[in-house]
């Protein structure tokens, strides 16, 4: 028992902690574009679909590019496409910052969605190498960066941008640039252990495969809870601050503060979920988090209290965010060497449910309301009760590289 417990290797800590922080700079800039809506709403006279179609141009793109990175990386790893990816995120929020018009809008949404696709798979195969074999622990100490930087987005929009306009987006274009130094040493580590890391991926026990049939249906299982998951988070992410603003009658700022007590609460959610799927099995947590969420959302359209609201959004982004890092690494075992693939189709399908539900439920807040928006969404949670055909995956502590 101790010669096995000396076998294993102990996460490298200061790796995944580079990686989420680069994560962290990553998303916080993203996060000003959803943040800023209210302005962009006000400054371009946009209506609720022209918002959601953002929101959809930033995540298409990403969803769409991410599967073929990850695919292409596979076979040709690219550590140093890290610092490019950032260099697309720098390049999107300058443009936002600058955009004269509605397609620059567009334009600028793209290519930070382009920088996430080139980003999140690379990132997610350092912070595997890097975990020790403690896979749930290491996607949730990844997540949880990108997580805060969403949180503390609105923060920022709320302190900087609304008090000096759309041009002082640009003013965080710095820490890119740090992102960018971060990101430079870890892809020279990275570098190091390709080859070790790719060999261990086709090291998995012949009683962990699964047949294809098994594999196909477990992976549009798990499409299916990502889609729930992800479609109710866009009606938060995009459409929050209005919702607080139209039914509670409050000031954007306040509204930027309740949607960064969302966020922050998800982003605690996710730096939970990864350990514990380690430690219970991440079925259990799967089915948890998405089933369990569903009595929350099926009562918060008919609360019309702001405390009681934003108590409910909390104890959503908790239970809500505790599945992904769950959901990918059971992808990630379900084809031993196909990692790059599945990390870029969950990341990818990931972002694609979010930006085409900002953009239907734009459209929904326009011809209906805003509140009819999380009435439609408070059920789909319910469609986690499909993760009771999950198989039940062994989670193996396994040698890392040293």
């Amino acid at each position: 028992m101790k010669k096995k417990l000396d076998s294993v290797v102990r996460p490298t800590y200061n790796i995944l902690i580079s990686t989420s922080f680069s994560h962290f700079l990553n998303d916080m800039m993203q996060s000003l574009i959803l943040a800023v809506y209210p302005m962009l709403k006000s400054n371009f006279d946009l209506n609720f679909a022209q918002v959601g179609m953002i929101t959809l141009a930033y995540q298409l793109t990403a969803s769409m590019l991410q599967p073929l990175v990850g695919i292409y990386t596979d076979k040709h790893p690219k550590p140093f496409s890290l610092v490019f990816g950032m260099t697309c995120t720098l390049a999107g929020i300058l443009l936002l910052a600058w955009a004269p018009s509605y397609p620059f809008l567009l334009l600028a949404a793209m290519t930070v969605g382009m920088g996430s696709s080139i980003f999140h798979p690379e990132a997610a195969r350092v912070a595997r190498i890097a975990s020790g074999g403690r896979f749930g622990l290491a996607q949730s100490i990844f997540q949880v960066g990108g997580n805060s930087g969403a949180a503390i987005g609105p923060l920022l929009a709320a302190w900087i941008v609304i008090p000096h306009h759309l041009k002082s987006v640009s003013w965080f274009s710095p820490m890119a640039f740090l992102a960018m130094i971060v990101l430079l040493q870890v892809s020279f580590w990275y570098r190091g252990r390709i080859s070790h890391f790719q060999k261990s991926q086709h090291e998995t026990p012949k009683d962990e495969h699964y047949s294809r049939r098994k594999i196909i249906l477990t992976v549009i299982i798990l499409l299916v809870l990502v889609f729930s998951k992800n479609f109710y988070l866009s009606s938060l992410n995009t459409f929050y601050m209005f919702y607080l603003i139209q039914k509670f009658h409050i000031d954007t700022q306040h509204a930027q503060y309740m949607l960064f007590l969302f966020l922050a609460s998800f982003a605690l959610g996710t730096l939970i979920g990864g350990p514990l799927g380690d430690r219970i099995g991440r079925k259990r947590i799967i089915w948890f988090s998405i089933v369990g969420v569903a009595p929350f959302t099926l009562i918060l359209p008919h609360i019309n209290s702001l405390f009681w609201t934003g108590i409910l959004t909390i104890l959503i982004g908790l239970i809500l965010a505790s599945a992904f890092p769950a959901i990918l690494v059971f992808a990630q075992e379900l084809i031993p060497g196909k990692f790059g693939m599945m990390s870029g189709l969950f990341y990818g399908f990931s972002f694609g449910m979010g930006g085409l539900g900002a953009a239907v439920l734009g459209n929904v807040a326009d011809a209906f309301s805003i509140n009819t928006v999380y009435e439609i969404c408070s059920f789909l949670p319910l469609l986690g009760m499909f993760a009771v055909f999950l198989p039940n995956i062994k989670t193996n502590i396994r040698k890392a590289p040293k």
